[in-house]
């Protein structure tokens, strides 16, 4: 539909005279008319009442008038703010779960630093599921949480797949893999705070091995915490065994601290997703393409050992 023919019968409507309106449009009273026509023969019924000597719109004309004005108005708003000198500035509120905290944040941060020097980040790290009632409650901008939002009003972006893995210290366990499900779920097993999609996940993994080893679920110990650093920790001292993404421990891993016990069920992996609402400000699209990229290029650097990925 052409916004010019809407934007001729909302003038023409007001002014009531197709000479009139031609003046104010800087065009012939026979193009007005041309215009008039093709947007009748677009919508499938008359506009004006040509029966009169007076004019007036035709009952239909009246209703869509109504329309026609909100579609103007708004092709007039977007070549405003199309031709509007707005830098990207402002107070960025981000929220995050760890995983990206531990992977991609400081290149996002250093991206969008360089890109638009006038954003300020407000940032809060949670659970996905704080982190969705604050972008919900308009507490948020931008969120990277575990799975989408299923929402009208939120856009939700993949953006990534962290692989789950089972990790230890390297003197925890004696070495081989004989028995080895049966001898990890004799310790605590660590994992993310109770309630999160991953914690679920690892809930029924562990009973599937506990059934398949003859173990009672009940003797089973599964240890919750939303701190990575805890989580780290308790593995370095020993404590129990990770359930976590590789990612966390890279470092560990590399030097031979922590070993992955690959023999174990695989865990289901972490899908990170990027969520902001649809009619958020230009300042948070502009900052959502820029994780994006963040994210591609840690992706680029790590794939396919810690990240998968998607965007």
């Amino acid at each position: 539909m052409n916004i010019r023919f809407l934007e001729t019968l909302v003038t023409l409507a007001q002014l009531k005279s197709f000479r009139a309106t031609a003046r104010a449009l800087h065009a012939t009273p026979a193009a007005i008319s041309l215009r008039i026509r093709s947007l009748e023969e677009g919508l499938g019924t008359e506009l004006v009442d040509r029966s009169g000597r007076e004019f007036r719109l035709t009952p239909n004309g009246e209703y869509l008038l109504g329309h026609a004005k909100a579609v103007v108005a708004a092709a007039r708003s977007m070549r405003a703010a199309a031709h509007k000198e707005n830098p990207v500035q402002g107070r960025l509120r981000l929220g995050v779960i760890e995983t990206v905290v531990h992977s991609w944040l400081s290149r996002f941060v250093g991206l969008l630093s360089a890109q638009y020097p006038q954003v300020e980040i407000e940032l809060m790290v949670d659970t996905s599921s704080v982190l969705q009632k604050r972008l919900l409650s308009d507490e948020l901008d931008l969120v990277v949480r575990v799975e989408g939002i299923d929402r009208p009003q939120i856009v939700s972006t993949a953006l990534a797949i962290c692989p789950v893995q089972w990790i230890a210290h390297r003197d925890l366990l004696p070495p081989g893999p004989q028995q080895l499900a049966r001898q990890v779920l004799q310790h605590p097993i660590l994992s993310f705070a109770r309630a999160t999609v991953p914690q679920r996940a690892l809930e029924e993994v562990v009973a599937q091995l506990a059934g398949r080893e003859g173990v009672p679920v009940a003797q089973t110990r599964i240890t919750c915490s939303p701190s990575v650093a805890a989580i780290v920790r308790l593995v370095r001292d020993g404590y129990g065994i990770a359930a976590i993404p590789g990612l966390f421990v890279s470092d560990y891993l590399d030097r031979g601290e922590f070993v992955e016990l690959a023999p174990l069920p695989p865990l289901p992996a972490i899908a990170v997703t990027l969520c902001r609402n649809a009619q958020a400000q230009g300042l948070t699209h502009a900052a959502a393409q820029v994780m994006q990229r963040a994210c591609t290029e840690f992706g680029q650097e790590t794939a396919p050992r810690f990240i998968g990925v998607l965007c």
